[in-house]
């Protein structure tokens, strides 16, 4: 083979190779890719991308309008849920070596390993930049060149002066590699991709090959590709697929998370398409334009400063013509004349932050923009699309509107899963405006908003990865939710598989709930959890889990459970616990209700709840509750004692909080609870009150209002007093304003007598 030939390329020719090392989506380097291709006219253009979707190039080559991506997934046992995206848009260096590449008539091919494969476990992304993950010399260059971050310091090195880049790349890139190892990814991807060359450079003869990769694996590549074997390497195969699925500019932005190559998609599409003095002058216009549309003042003078101070900062730093970095703190300098509640977003990485000033929002939205790609009418997609578009035409859900559905009827049960199926797969248009919100909820009818979009077809290309029907789509994408899931999530999931009429992951899910119970710690989640899964045991004949069986097991495991860790709680007089106390009420419920499950038995519970109640080291609305569960189940406690003895100001409320939750029913329905309450709090000095008032207010609140008045009409009998109860719940003034006015007439009246005013 030759030896190394001179070329204007990243890196010298190695044999007949020339490697162009890139940053993804940046111009310049797509630039560079298309001069030296057509300069070249090589016999093979390689670049980074799945080598398994080779044989479906021409289905690239359709004519889509970009961006779009590439969307690859397994579906095999051993990879379930993995899923990865390789975009490009219409300045990426990788979409430009393709069609530059099959215009000047080189065979192309994509070298790198499959998106399932173990080298790119954990990352979504293809090209997330390697940079971020080595990023010591990025970070001493950034110093060195006073740049807030490596998107700025590669505006100021590449972008800002994109014409004879190609030494600076290479050195650049040889830099940032340096000493620095790969991982076992990069290392395996590399290795992988070294063969595609050896063998290309093998098969053309005395024509050159052109490899186009991330600059930071082009090092490696260029020493790899030096010896070794030169047969084609072999593509692996899997038993999912890839699709190409419409992609958006947001999607690419790193201001909303995406990490890959150059932020900002919609300004370098303009660099791209027309210049960097033209995408300068669009972003000021399109910033004061949007923020004109917000009704914020922007005046043409603010708009002169702003280019004037654009310009300023561009030969201050040395740039032909302003660069990003320069329009957008042009434009702040310009716009906005407070302090920043938080630097701008291009002087770091991630999305925007809560609370940005709105020059700021409108300077991310310009920078993004809002082009979506759109895929050629003959393009392939998987089976689900075409039919859950037929099943929604069969259904009548194809069109937009209000939709209401009576889940008593078949046909509208029917309607309702396939809705439910698409919601839990995140498919864009299907909005659930009311509805059952857990198996104990006595709502039978849902509203649902329709609205036709064209994002649809592209979120069920993707949902394809979880199955090839509907149901078994949002099954898998159910049952990817539950490793990670809290045990209140894990009861979510539950109830949507119920929703989505999906039986067949429903054991999985109990299984993994049953067994984070037993291990659970804390009482407000397990009681959550009960709640759900009694409600979907105890009602649910309408979604068909009424006296599921695996439901039962977790409904036992679960009450044995809160009934152990609430015997354990001690602490002092502290706020009512609302959520402890709700735990406290499903294990009431439970006993009630399913004891045909459970396996501890009622007298068991009791006790636990009597030795709870007599427990002085317990919180006060433990206590409360623990003794209203044992009413609740037939014990009959000495509730007047049980009253006098927590008739401290500062316990009073917490405890009641706690008996009025639990045992609400058997409170109003006893003759004398609420009189032993009268006279306690009647004989409370003011101070006392005041302490007292704001937990009992907390607890009465258990009450409704018709049962509130019932309360107020025993106390009035209590006291022989004549009046209407209703009109003493009819204040129009707060009790708390009303309580402290009498102290303050008190304070008053003691300082008059003190100084012999009275």
């Amino acid at each position: 083979m030759a030896g190394a030939a001179p070329g204007p390329a990243p890196a010298a020719r190695l044999m007949t190779a020339t490697f162009i090392g890139v940053r993804h989506h940046s111009p310049a380097c797509a630039r560079l890719v298309a001069e030296t291709i057509e300069r070249l006219k090589p016999a093979y253009v390689l670049i980074e991308g799945p080598a398994d979707v080779n044989d479906r190039l021409d289905e690239l080559l359709l004519g889509h309008e970009l961006p779009i991506a590439i969307f690859s997934y397994d579906g095999g046992a051993d990879h379930f849920g993995t899923a990865s995206w390789t975009p490009f848009c219409d300045y990426s260096p990788e979409w430009v070596a393709l069609t530059t590449g099959r215009a000047t008539g080189a065979d192309v091919r994509f070298i790198d390993l499959p998106a399932w494969h173990p080298a790119f476990a954990g990352r979504s992304n293809r090209y997330a930049d390697a940079e971020l993950r080595y990023a010591e010399v990025t970070e001493r260059l950034c110093r060195e060149f006073a740049a807030d971050n490596v998107d700025t310091l590669w505006d100021h090195l590449f972008e800002a002066d994109p014409d004879d880049i190609a030494d600076r790349l290479a050195q650049y890139f040889d830099l940032l590699r340096g000493s620095e190892a790969a991982d076992e990814g990069d290392t395996a991807r590399e290795e992988y991709m070294a063969r595609w060359v050896r063998a290309a450079v093998h098969h053309a003869g005395d024509r050159p090959a052109v490899v186009v990769t991330g600059g930071f694996h082009m090092p490696a590549l260029k020493a790899m590709t030096v010896t070794g074997d030169t047969d084609w390497p072999e593509i692996p195969r899997s038993s999912g697929a890839s699709y190409l699925v419409p992609y958006s500019h947001q999607r690419l932005d790193a201001f909303t998370g995406y990490q890959s190559g150059m932020p900002s998609p919609e300004y370098y599409h303009q660099v791209w398409t027309d210049g960097l003095a033209k995408a300068a002058d669009g972003l000021v216009e399109s910033v004061v334009d949007r923020l004109r549309r917000r009704k914020q003042p922007v005046s043409t003078a603010d708009l002169i400063a702003a280019r004037t101070l654009s310009a300023g900062l561009a030969r201050l730093r040395g740039h032909v013509h302003p660069a990003r970095t320069d329009v957008l703190d042009g434009l702040v300098s310009a716009l906005v004349s407070e302090d920043l509640t938080q630097p701008p977003p291009w002087t770091r990485r991630g999305p925007l932050l809560p609370g940005a000033h709105p020059a700021l929002v409108e300077m991310v939205a310009a920078l993004s923009g809002d082009r979506v790609g759109r895929l050629h009418p003959a393009t392939p997609a998987p089976p689900l699309v075409s039919a859950v578009l037929q099943e929604l035409q069969e259904l009548r859900l194809d069109r937009e509107g209000l939709v209401h559905l009576d889940l008593t009827d078949p046909a509208e049960m029917t309607r309702s899963r396939v809705l439910h199926r698409l919601r839990v797969l995140h498919i864009p248009g299907f909005v659930r405006q009311s509805g059952p919100s857990s198996g104990a909820d006595p709502v039978l009818d849902e509203r649902w908003q329709l609205t036709p979009c064209d994002e649809r077809v592209g979120a069920l290309i993707e949902a394809a990865a979880f199955g090839a029907t509907l149901g078994e789509a949002a099954g898998g994408a159910l049952q990817r939710r539950i490793p990670d899931a809290s045990m209140p999530a894990l009861a979510a999931i539950l109830f949507d598989a119920a929703l989505c009429g999906i039986s067949t992951m429903s054991d999985e899910v109990t299984t993994t709930l049953a067994r984070r119970v037993r291990g659970g710690s804390d009482v407000a989640a397990l009681g959550a959890v009960l709640a759900g899964v009694l409600g979907l045991w105890r009602h649910d004949r309408v979604f068909g889990t009424a006296r599921d069986p695996v439901l039962g097991t977790v409904i036992d495991v679960t009450v044995t459970r809160i009934l152990w860790l609430v015997e354990g709680l001690h602490s002092g007089p502290a706020p009512a616990d609302t959520e402890r106390l709700r735990a406290l009420v499903a294990v009431r419920d439970a006993v009630l209700h399913a004891d045909s499950v459970l396996s501890v038995e009622r007298g068991d519970v009791r006790g636990v709840a009597r030795r709870i109640a007599g427990d002085p080291e317990a919180p006060p609305d433990l206590r409360g509750g623990a003794l209203g569960l044992g009413w609740a189940l037939g014990e009959l406690p000495d509730v007047e004692r049980a009253v006098r003895g927590m008739a401290a100001p500062d316990t009073l409320g917490d405890w009641l909080s706690g008996l009025f939750a639990v045992a609400r029913e058997e409170v109003l329905t006893s003759g004398h609870v609420v009189g032993v309450l009268d006279e306690l709090v009647h004989a409370m000095t003011e101070d006392e009150f005041l302490v007292a008032l704001p937990a009992l207010r907390l607890a009465f609140a258990y009450f409704p209002p018709l049962e509130r008045e019932t309360i107020a009409e025993r106390v009035l009998a209590h006291r022989g007093a004549p009046g209407s109860a209703r009109s003493l719940l009819r204040t129009t003034v707060d009790p708390l304003v009303v309580a402290e006015a009498m102290a303050l007439d008190r304070r008053v009246d003691e300082l008059l007598v003190r100084e012999g005013l009275a």
